[in-house]
């Protein structure tokens, strides 16, 4: 069914904004790949993400994403209010980033897109950072020099190791939405989310919080200095 989806164009992108958390303006955009399939309908990424990347197809799911959301972005900055300037996140499997040529497919969506360099921002969680990691820091490096901005995704989920935030050339981080839930309640979430945003400003990196649903939680980020926020609020 992966391989009719592909022929028959049935991966599609939905986008979920990024807002400044103090301003609320819209700072950018997260591209989610869905599956319009002719008989299930619309299938989302967890039934569909770990048999794209058994089967090796994610590579080819990656780089259509990528290439869909970058023209999408850079076709709003014409048609929006809001499109000048907006980011667009895309979330890469550690399949793509270790077997593909990633640096290559990026490189190309820019060129086919227009978009600039500094509006795509690509996601890793932090357990690809640390498979292979010399290959890792290689490509993650060619991006930057194109401009292309690098995020953690899930950040405090993974790996407690944190030596790769000095030795890569990340600029964000995501705060999980497992620690966002329960700010408002819990003191340990309440000072790990602290915690986090204090370490990051530190060293320059800026903070999204995923998964911000109610006014509690946007007022204890914006209380606590965080930068950005996606969610159902």
């Amino acid at each position: 069914d992966i391989d009719l989806a592909f022929a028959r164009n049935e991966f599609f992108v939905e986008f979920q904004p990024v807002v400044d958390l103090t301003s609320r303006e819209l700072l950018g955009v997260e591209a989610l790949v869905r599956w319009n399939h002719p008989q299930r309908g619309i299938v989302m990424p967890a039934d569909f993400i770990p048999i794209a990347e058994e089967s090796g197809r994610i590579v080819e799911l990656g780089r259509r994403v990528i290439l869909e959301a970058c023209t999408q972005v850079r076709a709003w900055s014409d048609s929006i209010a809001a499109g000048d300037g907006l980011r667009v996140a895309v979330n890469i499997s550690g399949r793509h980033l270790q077997q593909g040529n990633l640096v290559e497919d990026v490189r190309n969506a820019l060129a086919i897109s227009g978009l600039e360099p500094g509006r795509l921002v690509i996601e890793l969680t932090e357990g690809m950072l640390m498979d292979r990691h010399e290959q890792t820091r290689e490509q993650l490096e060619a991006l930057r020099a194109m401009g292309v901005e690098i995020s953690i995704d899930d950040f405090g989920t993974g790996y407690s190791s944190l030596s790769y935030l000095k030795r890569l050339p990340i600029t964000s981080l995501k705060i999980d939405r497992s620690f966002v839930r329960d700010i408002a309640t819990d003191p340990d979430d309440a000072a790990i989310i602290t915690a986090i945003i204090a370490m990051a400003h530190t060293l320059k990196l800026r903070v999204v919080a995923e998964g911000v649903e109610t006014h509690a939680q946007w007022a204890f980020l914006k209380a606590h200095h965080c930068d950005e926020f996606q969610g159902f609020l």
